[in-house]
């Protein structure tokens, strides 16, 4: 089978088609051939170093697909079936695996495309949207990055729920996407603090969701009201460096977490519970997933530096 192969870590030139033996399910897993893989900055990381994996080792974790074979012990699913995963084992491959108990049936009105886009980002979107620090409706919140794919989710939650949610983008074009998915109020990266207490009555914001790290930490911190909290989730602009704690308590007793969806996904009722709120949403249409740029599988290292470029909205995904 055609895959993709990191051999040393660096850029993105450092994804490399090549030919591997085809994969057989082992006990507890299913064997899917892959029909489109979702393409997130947890990739990047892994392939940079910012996340150990032992090396070479085939990227990737999300991924929709048809089931080809069942290993032993497997209950539930059957070669035939359409499934979606965020526990993949290698997807950016013709084939993946993954054990039967982490993957989800996908609704047979749902395409496959969407079902590779929205694992990683929707359930990310709703464990923020609703076990972090979860907002009450009429309470005011920032989503960073507001044209991309969680932030679109996100948005689209949080609002559903009756949160006035404010955004950062960084182009008049992303301000009409975010805007699109029920933003109240788009905001430049450049003056967002002062333009949010402006916009609360210098109250500031009770949550602020920051998928970019490094850029809008100080003003993240400076946007929260007393006894905010900051859910730090990703690093789009860089990692954010140690500071000091103290910090929390000057701003008004303020919460800072770095949450990380598997956290999140500890049991079969919670992985269930969030899978099936997701499905729902987006068969009833009150959730819509961008899908922003197609990649065929071969051109994985041009998919990674365009979201690391931030030359993309939504969702980008490389079909097979």
């Amino acid at each position: 089978m055609r895959s993709i192969v990191v051999s040393e870590r660096g850029g993105p030139e450092k994804l490399v088609l090549e030919e591997r033996p085809n994969p057989e399910p082992r006990p507890g897993e299913i064997l899917a051939r892959t029909h489109a893989v979702g393409v997130n900055f947890y990739d990047t990381y892994v392939r940079s170093g910012v996340y150990d994996a032992k090396l070479p080792f085939t990227p990737g974790r999300e991924a929709s697909g048809v089931v080809e074979a069942v290993g032993d012990g497997v209950e539930g699913f059957a070669a035939g079936d359409r499934v979606a995963t965020v526990d993949a084992s290698g997807s950016y491959a013709e084939y993946f695996r993954v054990k039967a108990d982490v993957a989800a049936h996908v609704p047979d009105d749902l395409d496959l495309d969407v079902a590779a886009a929205v694992p990683l980002q929707g359930l990310t979107a709703h464990y923020l949207a609703t076990s972090i620090a979860p907002p009450a409706a009429g309470d005011s919140v920032i989503v960073h990055a507001g044209a991309g794919g969680v932030s679109l989710l996100l948005t689209q939650l949080l609002v559903a729920r009756g949160v006035r949610v404010f955004t950062t983008v960084s182009t008049p074009e992303k301000a009409a996407l975010s805007r699109e998915a029920g933003a109240s109020a788009v905001f430049a990266y450049e003056d967002f603090p002062e333009r949010v207490r402006e916009a609360t009555g210098g109250e500031g914001v009770a949550v602020v969701y920051d998928g970019v790290g490094a850029t809008t930490f100080d003003g993240s911190l400076k946007s929260l009201r007393v006894r905010g909290t900051l859910a730090l989730f990703g690093g789009s602009s860089g990692q954010v460096p140690p500071f000091d704690i103290q910090r929390l308590n000057s701003g008004g007793s303020l919460s800072l977490v770095r949450p990380s969806l598997w956290h999140y996904m500890r049991t079969p009722e919670e992985r269930a519970w969030r899978w099936e709120e997701l499905f729902t949403a987006l068969a009833e249409g009150s959730l819509r997933v961008r899908i922003g740029a197609r990649f065929p599988l071969a051109d994985a290292a041009e998919a990674h530096a365009a979201l690391e470029g931030r030359r993309t909205t939504g969702k980008v995904i490389l079909t097979v």
